[in-house]
């Protein structure tokens, strides 16, 4: 089973890449309101059961992935 988890940071959060990456486009001229950089962390699971899957996931970004004060995280798990 495979899993992909994106951490980015929560609206209202300083993000000093995003807007380096924003004012980069903007210079090259993109038309570009917002950019917010993240975390894109893929991987391979053991466990065939998805709602056990994820619920482990959820622990694992709690815990060390991501951090819920300042990021935000979505899961998807695929068979």
């Amino acid at each position: 089973m495979k899993a992909t988890i994106l951490v980015r940071p929560k609206p209202g959060i300083l993000d000093p890449q995003g807007e380096a990456v924003q004012s980069s486009l903007r210079q090259l001229g993109f038309a570009v309101d917002e950019a917010r950089v993240g975390r894109l962390i893929d991987l391979e699971l053991e466990d065939n059961d998805a709602e056990t899957a994820r619920a482990e996931l959820e622990r694992a970004c709690e815990q060390l992935l991501a951090n819920p004060l300042i990021e935000s995280y979505e899961i998807a798990v695929e068979r």
